[in-house]
């Protein structure tokens, strides 16, 4: 089966206080950056998956994601497909 790259991106849901974005706003202003208005931090994984084809990949990170990567909680994801080598 071939090989696919899934790109996946957790970040805290909107409505979850994200201390750690919040202490970089900060940090940002005061380098006299002001015209920042927010930052939400995350988490970025790629996730190599052997599947008949890219929606069976895209099935499978999801699941993977929904179960491990991301706390849905508090966490949310999005799916992005890697370009296959010598594509770019």
């Amino acid at each position: 089966m071939p090989l696919h790259t899934v790109r996946v991106f957790v970040t805290l849901k909107p409505s979850v206080f994200d201390p750690q974005g919040r202490t970089i706003v900060e940090s940002l202003h005061s380098l006299g950056y002001g015209n920042v208005a927010d930052v939400r931090q995350g988490k970025y994984f790629e996730v190599q998956v052997e599947a008949a084809n890219a929606e069976d990949a895209d099935a499978l990170v999801r699941d993977v994601s929904s179960t491990l990567l991301a706390n849905p909680v508090i966490e949310g994801f999005r799916l992005e497909r890697a370009e296959p080598a010598g594509r770019r």
